[in-house]
Parts: structure tokens; sequence; C-alpha cells
């Protein structure tokens, strides 16, 4: 089976989010299932060609084509997806790439990414490989299920190929003015209210890759069934239900080559589920570099995060003081709303004996509180996967989670009466309950017999990509035998 991934991230070349994780595993994951795989991405200009070994494609060099009314040139360049004979192509157009971030507010936004899915195709075509399966990423690459069925019809290249869009956020959808329909080289007669185009007066990429995908996926079981709610669907919901016999919730995998406690390089001592003694070495170097005091009766938190709404992070701020009543320590990574760095911030300032916070991300810490906490908390109010909380259960590390999207999926709440779970969970968006679960987790800890019991339910799962790419091989067989 040939399949080609396009995306507008991939690790190690650019991340922002999640998205970069998956599009720089999930491909291996395919191609080891005896597949061929290739993976398409944009040549942001912050992406070190020298470090990644990525090198201009012989007669893929200023390609002009025409989109609507304008015409670009683009260039081709390639790479190879770290320990992997997986191609990565690199669709080079400075004018549009080369910006200070991988997405902008920048009123060309729609063409930049028009540009790149457009690209892909021609690109396709010039390498003269035809896929079974594009598989397309977020509203970036929404458009190229679109093309295939109007303006790319034509080419029997593509005549048996089927898409699948994977939905990483829902609340990232590519609204764009009446006037990108032109710009994408689209019929202005396809756009009208309710028409797979349109959503609230606008062109919504998003929409239109849900309408003319084969196969939806996101990428978690209970997010493909929140989403189809007011309450999660971010507007979407009316247009994802309508497509509901096509939508498939898949969960994230983890690299457990990068994040795994027996093979980890960043942490101070290897561990595993059979021997777990040093991880208590890593508690104790966390701490130390924390400047906070070692207490083997005293559990420690970890938080990695972007601090945005969506995370959950204001459930804290009218329980802080209860909260800090409570005993426990307190390690927080992480960026982003001045309101949540500023909580944090003055947590560590009034409890220098319990909390540290560190503003910004760092690699290194980030496995070093994975690795050193006995919990990881993450109260999101929503989260289509979650990855952190997977990378805690693999190293033992407690989480503490909302249960909603890939937490629901990934973390069972731990009850007494039949002494299963591998974590701490709950259902409402409260600061009580957030409250009452951390109290909870902490009184469990007291009970070293049980709380070894926890961590071992955790780290018996696995999260690693071969179980996530054998349910993506089968929506793949799905799609192929779809004969509309």
């Amino acid at each position: 089976m040939k399949i080609a991934f396009a995306a507008s991230e991939c690790v190690p070349f650019v991340k922002t989010g999640g998205l970069g994780d998956v599009v720089g595993s999930l491909p291996k994951a395919i191609a080891n299932e005896n597949c061929e795989v290739k993976v398409f991405l944009p040549l942001y200009g912050k992406i070190n060609k020298e470090l990644h070994n990525i090198i201009p494609l012989e007669e893929f060099n200023d390609i002009k084509i025409k989109i609507g009314e304008a015409e670009f040139s683009y260039s081709v360049f390639t790479s190879k997806l770290p320990d992997s004979d997986v191609n990565v192509y690199f669709i080079d157009c400075p004018q549009y790439y080369d910006r200070e971030m991988p997405y902008t507010n920048d009123p060309d936004e729609d063409e930049r990414f028009i540009l790149f899915q457009v690209a892909v195709i021609e690109t396709l075509q010039r390498l003269k490989w035809s896929p079974d399966i594009i598989h397309c990423n977020d509203w970036q690459t929404s458009l190229i299920p679109v093309y295939l069925k109007t303006n790319y019809k034509w080419d029997k290249l593509f005549e048996n190929t089927k898409t699948l869009l994977s939905i990483h956020n829902i609340g990232y959808q590519g609204r764009f003015s009446k006037e990108a329909v032109g710009k994408a080289g689209l019929s202005y007669s396809d756009y009208y209210a309710e028409s797979p185009y349109e959503l609230d007066g606008t062109f919504c990429f998003l929409k239109a890759g849900i309408i003319f995908s084969d196969i939806i996926t996101t990428v978690s079981p209970t997010y493909s069934e929140e989403i189809r709610t007011e309450e999660f669907g971010a507007g979407m919901e009316g247009v994802l239900d309508t497509r509901k016999d096509s939508l498939y919730g898949v969960l994230n995998g983890i690299d457990t080559n990068i994040w795994s406690p027996k093979n980890d390089k960043f942490i101070p001592a290897n561990y595993s589920r059979k021997s777990l003694k040093n991880k208590i070495i890593c508690k104790k170097e966390l701490l130390s570099e924390a400047g906070i005091e070692y207490n083997e009766d005293i559990p420690t938190i970890g938080i990695i995060s972007r601090f945005a709404g969506q995370k959950g992070f204001e459930l804290m701020f009218p329980i802080a003081e209860e909260l800090m009543r409570l005993p426990f320590q307190l390690i927080v990574l992480g960026s982003g709303e001045d309101k949540t760095e500023k909580f944090f911030e003055e947590l560590a300032y009034l409890f220098p004996e319990k909390v540290n916070t560190y503003i910004g991300y760092n690699n290194k810490l980030a496995h070093y509180i994975t690795a050193g906490c006995d919990m990881f908390l993450m109260p999101s109010l929503y989260e289509p996967c979650g990855l952190n909380q997977m990378f805690s259960l693999n190293y033992g590390t407690v989480p503490i989670v909302r249960k909603t999207g890939g937490l629901a999926d990934t973390v069972k709440d731990y009850h007494e009466f039949d002494e299963k779970g591998n974590g701490f969970s709950f259902k409402d968006s409260t600061s009580y309950a957030l409250y009452t679960t951390i109290e909870r987790a902490i009184n469990m800890y007291k009970d070293k017999k049980v709380w070894k019991k926890i961590m071992d339910a955790g780290m018996k799962e696995d999260f690693s990509w071969k179980h996530s790419a054998k349910e993506y091989m089968n929506l793949y067989r799905k799609a192929i035998s779809i004969t509309k």
C-alpha cells in the first residue's frame, strides 16, 4: 500500500504541538506495516536544512503553477524521517514559509496553505507516484480531498486514491473570507449558505475537508463522540453528525524510543516496571535542582503544559490557599497566558519550599519531571488526545486528569472497592472536583503497597504506535473499499 502524509508540522523538523509528534512517528509505524510512505511538509524558514540533511530534489526547482488567477513558483527539497526509510518532501516557497512561526495571523495565511496543498498534488504528479491513501491532517491540508474530487478529478494518477482526514483539534478550522474560494482556484458557484465550503459566512477549509474526505478520524475514541455535541463541536457538530458513519477515533501513540524510562537519555537514572528503585534517584535529583527538600512521605506533582484556557488550570485559582495546605510538592513547566504564568510564579514565590515554576519549555526538564514526579496533573476542560498522560503512565508517574477526550480513554480512575485503575480522574469541571481528586490521590499515596499497584497498572499499558498503526491500516483498507 502507498500512503502519502500531508501535514503542516513534523518532528524533528518543526513542532508547535501534538500534531508534530504524530506526523514524526505514525508514518514510520505505517512503513513497518509493509507500506511505502512519503511525507509532505512546508519548508519553513526556521527549519535547519543542514542539521536535518535536507537537500534540493533534482529537476524539482522553480516549478511554475497557476492557482485561480495567481501564478506561483516553488521548489522541492527532500530528507528522511530519522531512523527510517520514509522520504520527506519539503515544499519551498520563501515568500510564504520564511516567517517567524509556522502559523501566522498574516492576511495571506489562506494563500500559504492553498499553495502547499496544490504543491503536494503537483509534486505527486511530477513524481508519477500514485498513492492509495493521502492522509491529511487538520485544516492546513483539508482542501486536498476537495481538489482530488474537483480540479484534479481528470488525472488518472489519482483515479483510485482515497483520502483520510485526521482532526487533531476541532477548534482550529481554517476559516477565511469568501475571496479565498477564488484564491484556491475553486468555483464561486459552489459557495453559498450551508454549502460544503461555507460556515457562518466564511470559507471553512476544515468543513470542506470533512465533507469531501472518504474517512475522518480524530485522535481518541471519546473525542470523536464529544465533537458531535454542541459543548465540544466548536460549531462543527452538525457537519460531523452528517458524516458520523465515516468518523472514527484512533488514539495517538507515543514514541517509546524517546519516552521510556528504560532508555531515556535525559534522566539521571534509568528504571523499569520490574525495578523502580532508580525512580527515587530521579525524584531526588529533580527536587535538588528545584531547591526543594526531598521527603519520601510527600508526593511531588508535575505539570508540563501550554497555559491556555483549554488546559483547565484556572480551576486552581480559587482554591490555591486550600491546595497549598495539602502535603505535596509542585514542579511546573510551561508558558502561555499571562494570568496562568503569574499564578504559578506567585505560588513559587509564596511557597518556595514546595513549589518551583519554570516559564518556557525545556526538553530535559520535561523528561526530569515525567520521571521524577509521583503524580502528573492535567485538569483539561477538553483534550482531543493528550500525550503527557501517556508519557507519565509509561514512567509510573500517576496521572490526575479531568475525564474528557483522550484522557478518558487512557486514564482509568482508581477505586478502592475493586482495586483497579491507573490514575485519578474527575468529571465535573469545577474547582471542588479538582481539589477532592488531588486530595484523594495524596491520601492514597500514603499506602505504598496500593500506590505501587497503581503505578504498575500504568506501566503495563502499551501506548506505542504499533497498535494505532494497525487501526489506521484497517481504516485505509476501509477507505480503499469505498466505491463511490
